[in-house]
């Protein structure tokens, strides 16, 4: 009985550090969040904020309900989001094929654009896509006319694409490379073709990568305000700047509720994810 209990209780100790740090950096300010979503000025009790959410307008430059400025956001993050994906799995399918030393060139490629700052990156797409910019200035060279990119939601979707693309590629490479290659020849062994591996024995096997990558795109994605004020040369009121507007004007309690709200969702979303991966992983179809 001694040695058994000493692994787990060693497996205990060393759990100890990171469940201390998820309790203070995580659930208690989640928890801060829902108390100050459910409570008024004086601390009490109360669902006006809530409610307010769901039923009252905003000011964005145009009058709107917050239903619709939620929407807008999770209908422009479900984009970027759908782009990095069909642009990232196959980058980090040959990643994962590739030779180390070329795996390590591609690496760094996709981190170099980290390791400016977020700001820095938001304004540089600002100078490419402006009536005036690089992009248009390199078509009107070639005589195929300006476009209005600025202002518009392809704007902030491409910004959103831009900035979390590595959020994709990583989680996806880091399973991919660790996949049996033998997996891969015995299904082409047994006739698969090279769209029945990947159906068959690559989708299933990823699918871990896939739903880390979905999420770690989709949440910042769906709740960022600077894209959308930069790009989006302040047209679009996403759920982001919502909270934003209402933190600056001092309305913590209603900027929680919505936060808490987004919360919420994005909880749901991220479990019906994962609920359909186990199934698809167990073979019960989606």
């Amino acid at each position: 009985m001694k040695t058994v209990a000493r692994p787990a209780r060693r497996q205990v100790l060393a759990l100890g550090p990171y469940s201390a740090w998820a309790l203070l950096f995580i659930l208690v300010p989640l928890l801060f969040v829902a108390y100050y979503a459910f409570t008024d000025d004086n601390f009490a009790f109360t669902l006006a904020h809530i409610q307010r959410f769901f039923f009252s307008t905003a000011d964005g430059g145009e009058v709107h309900t917050y239903l619709l400025i939620f929407w807008r956001s999770l209908k422009l993050a479900l984009i970027s989001t759908a782009i990095c994906l069909v642009l990232g799995y196959p980058i980090a399918y040959i990643m994962a094929r590739a030779k180390p030393k070329v795996q390590k060139t591609f690496m760094t490629v996709i981190m170099i654009p980290m390791w400016m700052n977020f700001l820095i990156r938001t304004y540089a797409w600002m100078t490419i896509l402006q009536d005036t910019g690089i992009l248009n200035n390199f078509l009107a060279a070639l005589h195929l006319g300006r476009i209005h990119i600025i202002g518009t939601e392809a704007a902030v979707v491409i910004g959103m694409v831009y900035d979390y693309f590595p959020y994709m590629i990583l989680p996806l490479y880091s399973i991919m490379a660790k996949m049996d290659g033998k997996l891969l020849e015995a299904a082409r062994d047994l006739g698969c073709s090279s769209f029945g591996v990947l159906r068959r024995v690559v989708w299933p096997l990823s699918l871990p990568g896939v739903i880390s990558g979905v999420n770690m795109v989709l949440i910042p994605s769906i709740s960022t305000f600077y894209i959308s004020q930069k790009l989006g040369d302040g047209k679009f009121f996403l759920i982001g700047d919502a909270i934003e507007g209402q933190y600056v004007a001092n309305n913590l309690h209603f900027a929680a509720a919505i936060a808490f709200v987004l919360m919420v969702v994005l909880l749901a979303c991220m479990a019906l994810l994962n609920y359909l991966a186990a199934r698809r992983t167990e073979g019960g179809g989606i």
